[in-house]
């Protein structure tokens, strides 16, 4: 998944991009296509050479390029797919549609690393753990679209406003408080556990114990509007 330093470093803001993933992409399907081009860019920063295969974000969305349906589970290949040290995350699609991915290597099951292979509880392991669990999928327990509200607009809103909805979060470490609509119950759900208050930029890393009142940004409970990358070949 994208570390909070790098979202920082190519959406140009502290609080990273909300909900609009767009990177410069226009039209139909922009919101998309922006999240693959970050994928891509932040891996080749982390590995020259990376970000020239073809890379997908989890990402499910209201309406792709063609106007259809997108599912998260159908734009990342069939597998294997391995970490940034070579790890493995999991075969198949069948092993990734768990509450946990099934194949995956002991050390990243329960704390899926970011392109560094770093552990996103504890990017640095010389300062305390990190409450950064809530990561951007939009998409159901089988990867597939939550609901309508459940994307930011297809990944281009970012003003928080309500009307934009609240984007549907998998935790990238097991947290409790999730459970809400399409979630796993105990908020182990790598893909989905709850939605965020809003689509706004807004990091939140120390544990405040869920969403502040009145708060709408993607971090509200615990994160920075992280995404999960996968490549589609290995």
């Amino acid at each position: 998944m994208t570390s909070l330093a790098a979202m920082r470093e190519l959406s140009g803001s502290q609080d990273g991009f909300g909900g609009d993933l767009r990177f410069g992409e226009t039209g139909p399907g922009a919101g998309l296509r922006g999240a693959d081009k970050i994928c891509a860019t932040i891996a080749e920063k982390s590995l020259p050479g990376a970000g020239g295969k073809t890379w997908r974000a989890f990402l499910s969305a209201t309406a792709g390029e063609d106007g259809n349906q997108v599912n998260a589970i159908d734009r990342i290949g069939e597998g294997p797919w391995y970490d940034r040290l070579g790890r493995l995350v999991a075969n198949e699609k069948e092993e990734l549609l768990n509450t946990r991915p099934s194949g995956a290597d002991a050390a990243i099951m329960n704390d899926l690393p970011n392109e560094d292979g770093v552990p996103n509880h504890q990017p640095d392991p010389n300062q305390p753990a990190v409450d950064n669990h809530d990561t951007l999928t939009g998409s159901n327990a089988q990867g597939q679209l939550q609901g309508a509200t459940a994307t930011c607009k297809d990944w281009t809103a970012k003003t928080g406003d309500r009307a934009e909805g609240g984007p549907q979060l998998g935790h990238s470490w097991p947290r409790g408080g999730g459970g809400g609509p399409g979630g796993g119950g105990s908020g182990s759900h790598w893909i989905t556990s709850h939605n965020a208050p809003g689509c706004a930029p807004g990091v939140t890393i120390v544990d405040i114990g869920g969403p502040q009142q009145g708060s709408n940004t993607v971090g509200g409970g615990g994160g920075y509007g992280g995404i999960y990358c996968f490549a589609l070949t290995p």
